[in-house]
């Protein structure tokens, strides 16, 4: 039988040092020692732009007839529970509402198949408002999150919960869910009438 190699403890790999000649005249300077920070220098930070509609958490740009942008499984779960879409959300905030469907969420029911046909249909109805996508790509969590940001007119229907946690950090958008067979609305401005449970 052979030596076994075994590999040197603590080993540390070679470097070139800074005479040898394949390294250029330039970079055989040492780097210069960092600047030390002024402590008296104005210091400048980054803060984020909110848009102009937002009143600290108070979105002016919701009002009716609302606009409601449709997830895919709000409409599967509105189907098991035997609501009525535009009725129910219409019973939920007293007043006309709009449910908009996105290319993505349409293209997405599409490629679930026959098992969604009725999912389908309903997505279809001439009273759901139909939203070009103009992005690359058909990931419609993405889609409903880019226009949720860019757009504070909307409110996202959903029952995803990773989606709800990602609309939760983004200021002045309602969500609306289903519970208990009914549809409720989350981030509401007490002043638009919707019920609080």
């Amino acid at each position: 039988m052979g030596k076994r190699k075994t590999k040197k403890f603590a080993s540390m790999k070679r470097m070139i040092s800074l005479k040898d000649q394949r390294i250029k005249e330039k970079d055989r300077t040492k780097v210069l020692a960092k600047k030390k920070k002024d402590p008296s220098e104005i210091k400048e930070k980054e803060v984020p732009k909110y848009p102009s509609c937002l009143f600290f958490q108070y979105n002016t740009q919701l009002g009716p007839p609302y606009h409601i942008l449709v997830d895919t499984n709000f409409i599967n779960f509105s189907i098991k529970a035997k609501l009525d879409i535009v009725q129910s959300m219409m019973d939920c905030l007293y007043a006309k509402c709009i449910p908009c469907i996105t290319d993505c969420v349409m293209a997405e029911i599409e490629k679930l198949g026959m098992k969604y046909r009725v999912a389908l249909r309903i997505a279809k109805d001439p009273r759901f408002e139909r939203l070009p996508c103009t992005h690359k790509g058909t990931y419609a969590d993405d889609c409903l999150v880019q226009r949720v940001t860019q757009h504070k007119c909307y409110i996202l229907a959903t029952v995803d919960r990773d989606l709800k946690r990602r609309i939760r950090k983004i200021p002045g958008v309602p969500i609306m869910y289903i519970s208990n067979h009914r549809f409720n609305i989350e981030r509401m401005p007490d002043d638009y009438g919707a019920p609080r449970f």
